[in-house]
Parts: structure tokens; sequence; C-alpha cells
């Protein structure tokens, strides 16, 4: 039994020593202010030792960061049993007792992740992130919640308190709004957007160590708003699914001009685990098929639209009937995405051909005229108020004033037209046959560009969009494609103007000029026509020209073809 014993002692000093390795590899050190990437296995927990840490500084904010796996931060091994949160941004704010120069905390994850993390040190002037939470998870909750549909992401934290030394309690969070208290402080939301087209975990913890911090966000970011104590601690963005943005709050002590980030959250807008429509799949077959035949016939408005006046008329009508019916039927209907965008196409092709016989019966330039504008003026107001102009608090704050600044300026361009109606068709075939050039391309490959009209839709489609900041990333591709729209829109209209100026403002109604040709005969005697059944058109006018030709010099004949 004894020999027993020692053969198997090397196999327990063996067990001893793997369990002994799986602790060392079960500990990581992470030092203030420097970043770790870490990759963890599946129901694996790591116990995370801070350590080096300052006499002066009075609290710490742990945060970890991964691009779509949840992650859990916890203060003890088991995370029910103490402070924790999960998320694919979690984060905790940890206070210091007197002397304190080292801390531990452990992060868990149920699935293989991998990712980025940083601590934090804050001294006792700074702001405390979320310590006022009296409505969040924890008690002090430095996370920015997030959510997102597909017209609207929205932020919410938690309000922060005003810094306090170790060992000392905090002011009270429920203090009159007087200076002494945490109704001082100033919270500015901030925006920060990753390379377009670009899903990569590299490209996301690069962005995110360079702006994890107070410094980072604010030399990096781009500031969009700057809440009180007394606002709604929340803010509403448009949504770009398959974009990255990373979104932060900091939060600042005017009286004594320090600060604090919150931790940084970030969002594709769309989902990693769907087979269907997910964000390596955005965009169905359905919309890049619409889009493709779009983009075609916007290249052929572009440069020919004026010459073949007809079908023209029928891409304008097809355009202005099946966008206004889209929100018609979004807003009154739960029909699938896919059918809604069969019966649009329906629609749209019923109102092109509308328009067309409109013309083609009554003979109407003018009328026609103002549905061609009425297409460049919607497009130009919705330029307009893409650009920075359309964050303005007036319109964010009020949807009448939108909609009557935006009616007013697409009203505008017919009543140009009607002064110069075939200068203004033209350069509308020009732009908006361009920008649907640039819809096409959309379609494969992502660009800002084209929520110059979706923001409008957006807003077509829900009520509460006009609270939402509408910034968008405006990166390579986008100045690439704003380059082609502006020199397909020059070529076509330069190229139009030129080719057209000899020839009839418009080409004339054919009933109206079957209704010319008609009185005609039954005037002139001298027309077979009139004894005759009358010639298909086509074969009347070669014959018309054929006998001009072979009349000799000088001489003219008195039969009227």
């Amino acid at each position: 039994m004894s020999r027993w014993r020692w053969r198997s002692f090397p196999l327990l000093l063996l067990l001893f020593a793997c369990e002994v390795h799986t602790q060392v590899e079960n500990r990581v050190v992470f030092l203030p202010g420097a970043f770790q990437n870490l990759s963890l296995s599946q129901n694996e927990t790591v116990l995370v030792e801070v350590s080096r840490i300052q006499i002066d500084t009075a609290f710490i904010t742990l945060q970890f960061h991964t691009q779509h796996q949840n992650a859990t931060l916890a203060n003890t091994r088991l995370p029910g049993s103490g402070g924790s949160f999960s998320g694919v941004d979690p984060g905790l704010l940890s206070r210091l007792d007197p002397g304190q120069t080292a801390m531990a905390l452990f992060l868990s994850t149920s699935e293989p992740v991998s990712g980025t993390g940083v601590i934090l040190p804050y001294s006792s002037s700074d702001p405390v992130p979320g310590a006022c939470s009296m409505n969040f998870d924890l008690d002090i909750d430095p996370n920015i919640y997030i959510h997102y549909n597909l017209y609207e992401t929205t932020i919410r934290f938690a309000p922060a308190n005003l810094g306090y030394e170790r060992g000392e309690l905090p002011p009270a969070c429920g203090a009159s709004s007087a200076q002494e208290s945490h109704w001082r402080l100033e919270y500015d939301v901030f925006q920060f957007f990753l390379p377009e087209n670009d899903l990569s975990e590299r490209s996301l913890f690069r962005a995110l160590q360079a702006v994890a911090g107070t410094e980072g966000m604010v030399s990096n970011g781009n500031k969009l708003l700057t809440l009180s104590s007394a606002d709604q601690t929340l803010a509403v963005f448009s949504s770009i699914p398959g974009q990255g943005v990373i979104y932060s709050v900091i939060v600042r002590d005017p009286l004594l001009n320090t600060s604090a980030s919150y931790v940084p959250v970030h969002t594709y807008a769309c989902s990693f685990s769907s087979s269907l429509d997910g964000c390596y799949t955005l965009g169905k077959i359905s919309t890049k098929v619409f889009f493709t035949i779009s983009g075609l016939a916007g290249l052929f408005i572009c440069f020919l639209g004026h010459r073949f006046f007809k079908c023209e008329l029928f891409c304008m009508g097809f355009s202005f009937s099946a966008f206004f019916f889209f929100v018609l039927i979004s807003r009154t209907t739960d029909l699938d995405y896919d059918l809604r965008l069969a019966l649009c196409a329906l629609i749209g092709v019923m109102g092109g051909v509308a328009l067309v016989m409109s013309w083609w019966r009554f003979g109407s330039v003018m009328a026609c005229v103002v549905v061609v504008g009425l297409m460049m003026g919607f497009l130009i107001a919705s330029t307009v108020l893409f650009t920075p102009l359309g964050d303005l608090d007036i319109f964010r704050r009020s949807d009448a004033v939108f909609w009557v600044t935006f009616c007013s300026i697409m009203i505008i361009v017919p009543l140009v037209f009607i002064r110069w109606p075939r200068e203004g068709n033209i350069t509308t075939c020009g732009v908006v046959g361009a920008y649907a050039v640039v819809l096409g391309v959309n379609a494969y490959i992502y660009t800002s560009l084209s929520y110059i009209t979706l923001n409008i839709l957006k807003r077509f489609l829900n009520s509460n969009f006009s609270s939402a900041f509408t910034d968008v990333p405006f990166q390579g591709i986008d100045y690439i494609l704003l380059t082609v729209w502006v020199v397909l829109g020059v070529s076509g209209i330069v190229l139009q103007l030129l080719r057209e100026r000899a020839r009839p403002f418009f080409p004339p109604s054919p009933y109206l000029m079957w209704l010319q040709e008609r009185e005609r005969r039954k005037t002139n005697v001298l027309d077979p026509s009139h004894h005759f059944p009358p010639l298909p058109n086509r074969f009347l006018s070669r014959l018309r020209q054929l006998t001009r030709r072979s009349e000799p010099a000088g001489e003219h004949t008195p039969l009227l073809l």
C-alpha cells in the first residue's frame, strides 16, 4: 500500500503543478492608464488585479470592451453575490479606502471572447460618473445604456456626483440645486465614427483605445450637445446600420474645472448573430435589385432625359409615386418589407404611366415641369437639412418648423422652373439622375450620401425621429461618390444644354399633333388622305421626305403629302 502511495506521488505532484499553472493563467494584472488585450475561453473567469494605484487617486473605473459578445465584470468571483455588470462594454467604478494601492475584480464570460480593457484613475476633485444612480442597476453606475432600432439610437446614463476624498462620505444626491451640490455638473455627449465599411475587431479596439479617456474623446470625438443636471440624462441619434459608432459622456465640474468619463459604448445598429440582414449581410436582395435598376435609369436620365422626354416623365412619376406610397403603406400597415417594396414598384409604374399619359393627352408642359420641379425641390431641401443646419434645436424640437422649412424650399424650385422650363428640366435630369446613380452604388457599398433622403424618409415614418441627431460620418468613400455625383451632374447638364439648344424647348404632344393632322386632312382636298384611308404617321413623314428630295430645283409640286 505504501509502495502504491509512493508511485502515485509524482501524479499528484503533476496535478498540483497543473492547477497552479491554470490559476496563474486566470490572473491578469492591470496598470492604471495602460490598455490590455485579453482573450477568454468559454465559461472562464479571470482575476483582474489592479496595482500601483497612486495615493492621490480617489476612485478608479475598469472598462472592458468586446465587439459583440457579452462579458461580465464583478466585484466577486460569483457575479450574483456583489456588484456586477454584463454587456459588450461593461464597466465598474470602485471607491478606494485610505492607503489602498491595489485591488481585485473579476471578469467572466459564457462564450469565447476577445476584448480590450483599461483602468482609469480619478482624483477626489473629479466628478464621480453615475454616483447618483437612483433608477439604475448599480449603486455607482458609470455605464452608458444604449438601445437602437431601424430609425434611432438612444443612450441614457445615471447622473454623476461631486468628487470626495478617500474614507469620506459622498455628498447627498438629493440636495438642493445649490452650487455646492451635484446640480452644478454638466454633461458633454460625444460621438466618434469608426472607418466606413470596416467591421473588424482591430479597428474597433484601436478606436476605443483612442477615445476611452476624457482627453482622447475631447481631442478625437465630435461633441454633439451639453446637458445640464436639470435635463433628462439621455440623447437620441439617427441609426446607421452597418456603421460603427462610439458614444461617450464626459461629466464636468465647471467650478473646479475637472472632468471624468463614463464608460464608452459602441454600436453598429445591426446584429452580428443574425443570418438574415445582419451586419455582414446588410441590404436585402430586393433592395439591391430595386436600386440597381434605379441607378441605371438615373444614368440614362442624366445624359438623355430631356431628349427622351417620355422616359424622363415616366421615371419622375415613378419616383414621386413610389416614395409617397411607401410612406403611406409603412405607416398604415405591417406588411413584409419585400411585399411593400413590390407594391411601391407597382404604384410607381402606375404613377409614371399616368404622368406620361397626362402629357400625351393634354400636352401641358408646365404641369409636367411642376412635378419635375418638385422632385428637384425635394432633393435640394433634403440636402440643405442634411447639413449641420438640420441639427439646430429649432428643427429638432418642432416638427412644424422643420416641415414648413422643408416644404418652402421644395415649392420654390417649381416656381423658378416656370420661368426657365427647359433649363430647369435639364438641370433636374442631371442632378436627380446622378444622385440615383449614387443610390445604386450604395446598394453595394455604404455611403453617407444615401442619408440625404433616408433621413427624410425616417422622419416621415417615425414620429419620434425629430429629436434624433442626424450626424453621419463623411469619410473617403463619401468624398469619392460626392465627386462622382458632381461630375455626372455637371456633365449631363452641359451635354444636354449643348445638344438641345437648336431644338424646340419641348417635344409636342402626340395627341395634339394627331388632332392637327386630322384637321389638316379634312380641310386640304389635295391631300390623298382626304380621299383614301390615312397612312401611318411614320410612313407618311418618310414619304413626304422622299417627295421633297425628288423635286427639281425651282419647281413645286401641287401634291401635299
